[in-house]
């Protein structure tokens, strides 16, 4: 059967020779190495192993191999080769212009809750508040037990939340356990004031609405001092709402309930009715709610190494997704997550 390998191997190389165009060496390929609706040349005379003696076909399979890897670099030689040549020939016929512009990059841009948050960033930063970051997969007591939410306690209901495999550890739910963080580190050689922000992604698992995410990005704020008070909340808060969204913007405190915070308060601005939209966003109030906040609870600055006796302090967070919505006019949550450019290219 070697000869037939030798016929066969001096066949396509000749025919390859005569191959001088992309189309003829397409043609030559799938005539000899076949294509994925029929069999080559090749593949069919490799098949006559089947037809010999046990001790014939170790020298068949080596030669059938030599004459693949023979045929396969000749055919690669000779495709760039005809690559070339008619490269130049269109060179040469003025079908390409070297001195045209290239073709335009698309440049990247900044998604929507990006630009969002550093603006909130900036305006806090010019209230004198520090960014600090803190881990997306936390611990089930710093997430939730020291904040004054121990197990089996019904605030708990309020997250929908993803656990891991391991006993213990998920993925946090707010950004509050930065809060136990922050205080404990700034606690450790002696109790200091703290104004941080503490941006960073949030993980919820419930059902994915025109107004709310089951991922979405939060900004936790939080401000600890000998003297504050609940006046220096509402004025932290009414300072950012005009500086984000207007001078004349309105907002409004109304009481909540947060297990980390004593008193709590629901923070809003007013998005309007103008369209059904509007109605179906803000619940037919004309009020969206952009942050939750509160006096840090006792236990919880005790928690982080601060005597409640001595320090008080403030807390809120909010989301960037929603100051964007009333910002931008975005009236679905869904689109900052879908990847659409169509949505994603207006900004």
């Amino acid at each position: 059967m070697a000869p037939s390998l030798d016929a066969l191997e001096h066949e396509a190389l000749a025919a390859l020779a005569q191959a001088d165009t992309s189309a003829a060496l397409q043609a030559w390929h799938g005539k000899y190495f076949g294509t994925k609706r029929a069999k080559g040349e090749l593949e069919r005379a490799m098949s006559a192993i089947a037809s010999l003696s046990p001790a014939e076909r170790p020298a068949f399979g080596r030669r059938a191999n030599e004459v693949k890897q023979a045929l396969a670099a000749a055919f690669e030689a000779k495709q760039a080769a005809v690559k070339e040549a008619e490269l130049e020939a269109a060179m040469k016929a003025g079908a390409l212009d070297v001195t045209l512009p290239g073709a335009t990059i698309p440049r990247g841009r900044l998604h929507p809750s990006t630009l969002t948050l550093r603006r909130i960033i900036a305006i806090f930063a010019r209230m004198g508040f520090e960014v600090y970051r803190s881990p997306e997969v936390e611990t089930d007591e710093m997430n939730f037990g020291l904040l004054n939410m121990p197990p089996e306690h019904p605030a708990r209901d309020m997250w929908d939340t993803f656990y891991t495999t391991q006993p213990g550890v998920l993925l946090r739910t707010h950004t509050s356990p930065g809060q136990i963080r922050v205080m404990r580190e700034r606690s450790a050689n002696g109790a200091q004031p703290i104004r941080v922000i503490l941006p960073g992604m949030v993980y919820r698992y419930e059902q994915v609405t025109a107004r709310s995410e089951m991922q979405f990005n939060q900004v936790e704020g939080l401000a600890i001092g000998r003297t504050i008070t609940f006046a220096d909340l509402k004025g932290v808060m009414a300072e950012f709402a005009r500086h984000m969204f207007g001078s004349d913007t309105r907002i409004r405190f109304r009481c909540s309930y947060f297990p980390f915070t004593e008193p709590s308060v629901e923070v809003d601005v007013y998005w309007g009715l103008a369209t059904e939209r509007d109605r179906m966003i803000t619940k037919g109030t004309g009020w969206l709610e952009i942050a939750g906040a509160g006096m840090v609870h006792p236990t919880v600055l005790r928690n982080g190494g601060y005597d409640p006796a001595e320090w008080s302090g403030f807390a809120f967070g909010m989301g960037p997704e929603r100051q964007a919505m009333r910002l931008l006019g975005i009236s679905d949550i869904r689109y900052f997550w879908q990847n659409d450019l169509r949505f994603l290219e207006q900004f």
